[in-house]
């Protein structure tokens, strides 16, 4: 299996205890409905599979979980801080009509008043908000996903036109 043949889904954050027990990090959204009897660790840049003996989800995009012949600590800490995969097979299918912020990355943007910025190379979730980070001629321009700041969508041509404030991008051109 190759990277090409699966999707990214977290990444081993800590150990927990003396038995093996992992802390897995999701970094894919709906975690919860994936099929996991076996995962992919990315090692020296190969995918090397891992059958779970337990996992337990948690509802901070986390789960604990044993691997089969990870027993002990020793055996666990080498895998920390590794990429986790799945195979291609095991996407969850999402209704076409579930668009989330996240589905944003890769869209061209354009502004009212300063035409093309560039294309959104990051999404992230903040607390109150989502923030868009644009590749912007090398520089990173950031701004809320905001109903206020978005005058449209165009999902097809992979467009979002937004009014930004005054004075924004004159901040990042300096």
């Amino acid at each position: 299996m190759t990277v090409d043949q699966s999707f990214y889904i977290g990444y081993i954050s800590k150990t927990r205890g003396l038995k093996g027990e992992m802390q897995l990090f999701f970094e894919f959204e709906d975690y919860e409905i994936l099929d996991m009897d076996v995962l992919f660790l990315e090692v020296n840049k190969k995918l090397v599979p891992y059958f779970i003996d337990t996992i337990k989800l948690q509802k901070n995009s986390t789960a604990y979980v044993t691997f089969e012949d990870v027993d002990h600590i020793d055996k666990a800490q080498p895998l920390v801080r590794k990429k986790v995969y799945l195979p291609n097979e095991k996407m969850p299918e999402r209704d076409p009509d579930d668009f989330r912020y996240t589905d944003l990355i890769g869209f061209l943007v354009i502004d009212e008043n300063h035409g093309e910025l560039g294309e959104i190379i990051d999404v992230q979730e903040f607390p109150q908000q989502f923030v868009a980070t644009v590749d912007m001629d090398g520089k990173e321009l950031m701004f809320p996903l905001s109903d206020d700041l978005i005058l449209g969508i165009d999902g097809e041509e992979e467009i979002i036109e937004v009014n930004l404030p005054e004075g924004l991008i004159d901040l990042y051109n300096e």
